[in-house]
Parts: structure tokens; sequence; C-alpha cells
């Protein structure tokens, strides 16, 4: 197997334009393509160079999260990043089936390495990395809204540097990952500036989503998706997660240019903005209370990390309850696969 899986999330049928690029894209590239499908996929799916999931087949697979996971919900991509490493991924970039890849950017970024050179960011608070790629006023979602309009340092006081950086977030170009108060009060599209590399490291906190990024093994069980929360805020809020963890493992998170185009698929911005009551009035109050957690240094510790610090969003009601339980199980699985 080629040590690069993606996945994706769909329930788009094998017509999707999008998904048929991705499926003749990895093909050529022998990259294994794992689509997880959900309630609301077609009965039959039929894809040469896709590996699909329909529900009863993930219900099959040998896993103590599959049950668990509630159906119609982002979070079954989770089952996706599990089947990858069980057949053996080292990497896996994930995306979305409204993200085009620009061309060979997209997959050039497969064969990179977690220590890259990159523009180190090490202030503590918010940082609205966004600002870095263009001169415009935007800022990704998740950003609190109140640091909005924070000054950002500037790239040029910045320090070229070699660090590792085992989660990497590319951009996207045209309609990015902005929150609805942005899409409500902004024109788009708009693209990003190209060939600019940015780390953030300890205290520093950038929301990254979902939609184009890339894991190297190490920093995959920091990849779990929460299912009992804002459909709009499971990537976010698992992104705060794993700066939070990566700080006591010495690891940054790379933001870098756009290597997708965003096609969006049809939203109903209101309907967002409802769904992101819970980012813009929680996200400062989930920032601080993950950075006073005291966390024990070193990977060996990553799952135990990683359920102290959804214990303690449970305990102030950011998810429900029902997600300890899927927490703990995913942590058993990734443990049982990578031995």
């Amino acid at each position: 197997m080629n040590q690069t899986a993606l996945v994706i999330t769909s329930i788009a049928g094998s017509d999707s334009s999008t998904l048929k690029i991705y499926a003749k894209e990895c093909s050529y590239r022998n990259i294994p393509f794992i689509v997880i499908g959900d309630t609301k996929s077609p009965d039959t799916f039929d894809l040469p160079g896709c590996d699909f999931w329909s529900m009863d087949r993930q219900l099959k697979f040998n896993s103590k999260l599959a049950p668990l996971i509630p159906t119609r919900h982002y979070a079954r991509k989770n089952l996706g990043y599990l089947i990858a490493l069980q057949n053996g991924a080292k990497t896996i970039m994930e995306t979305d089936d409204d993200n085009v890849p620009l061309g060979n950017d997209f997959w050039d970024f497969c064969s990179r390495s977690p220590m890259v050179e990159a523009y180190g960011v090490n202030v503590e608070g918010w940082v609205n990395v966004y600002r870095y790629f263009s001169e415009k006023v935007v800022w990704p979602r998740g950003l609190p809204l109140e640091e909005v309009r924070k000054p950002t340092k500037p790239l040029k006081e910045l320090e070229l540097i070699k660090i590792c950086c085992p989660i990497q977030q590319g951009l996207a170009d045209g309609n990015p990952d902005v929150d609805a108060v942005y899409r409500l009060t902004y024109p788009l599209p708009l693209n990003f500036e190209k060939e600019i590399q940015v780390a953030l490291g300890k205290n520093s906190w950038c929301p990254f989503n979902s939609q184009n990024t890339f894991w190297f093994k190490e920093a995959m069980p920091l990849m779990y998706l929460p299912a009992h929360c804002s459909f709009r805020m499971t990537d976010i809020w698992r992104s705060f997660i794993a700066q939070r963890i990566s700080w006591e493992n010495g690891w940054s998170v790379l933001f870098h240019e756009a290597t997708v185009w965003q096609e969006r698929n049809e939203h109903d911005l209101l309907k967002d903005f409802e769904d992101e009551i819970p980012g813009y009035m929680n996200n400062t109050k989930i920032a601080l209370a993950l950075a006073a957690l005291d966390l024990p240094k070193g990977r060996e510790h990553i799952h135990d990390n990683l359920i102290k610090c959804y214990d303690i969003m449970i305990e102030n009601g950011w998810v429900g309850e029902q997600e300890a339980p899927m927490v703990r199980a995913w942590c058993e699985d990734t443990s049982r696969i990578t031995g």
C-alpha cells in the first residue's frame, strides 16, 4: 500500500465530478482513496479508484467506535481515518467533496516531510493566520469575532526556521473556509498568496479545518472529530485540542498556500450562523480551559491527554456526555491498530 491515503466523507454518488477527479488522480498515483458514506448515500456506488464504505460495511469494520458514531454526521469520517491506519497509512490527507485539487499543487504535498521551513509564530494568544496570505480583511472559521480586528505581526518580522509540523493545513482558494458572519458581510471569491508557510508554536492559537489537511502518523491520534457538538464546530474544536496536545510534543501546526479550490456545496448561511453560535460564544473560553490543563509531555501520553481535553469539554457542557465513551473507543481503536 502507498504510505499516503486520502479520506473523504460524502453522500454524493459515484457521478460526482469532484470524486471522479480524486479517484482518477489517486489511481494514477497509487494512493488509496477512502470514501465514507452515510444513510443518505446512494444504494449503489461504483467508482474505479475509490474504496467506498457504505453504512453496512462500516458497521462490520472491527472498531469499537463504529457503532457509537451517530448517522448523518460528519464525525463518521473518523472511520475513514481508522481504515487508512489499519491499511498501513503513514500519512493521511483529508478533504471534502466540494474541494477541487489545484493541479499538481495538491498532490505535491503528499511526499513532504513533517520537518519544514516556515515562518515561526510564537506569540501568546490568537493569531489570524489568513492575514499572512492576504491583504484583504479575512479570517478563518472559528477565530473569535473579538479577535478579527486584532493586528497581526508582519511576516517580515517573523523568523524563517526549520520546525516539526506533523499537522499541516492547506488553505482553499475561491470560497475559502470562513464563517457565516464573513459570508454575510464580505464579498467572495477570494484567492490567497502563494509560496508562504507559517508555523504556529506553543501558546499561539488559530483554528484549522478538515477540508485540506495533511496528518503524519505521530499526530494521527489527534484526528478524532467529536460528534456531540455543533456540526460547524466539530473540526474547529478538534483543532484546538490538537494544538494544545501538540505543544506537549514540541510540535507546531503548519499553514501553507491554497492547494484546493472550493466550489462550496449549497448552504443556508443563517443556519450556518446558528450552528456557529456555540463557537462565537465559547471559543475563547475553550482555549483558556485547554491552556490551563496540566498535561504530561511526550507521545506516550497522547491518548490520555486527548481524554483529559475532552473531559474538560464535557465538564463545561461544550460537548455532550455521550462523547466520553466515543473518544475512549477511538483511543482503544488507534492504540490497537498502531500497537
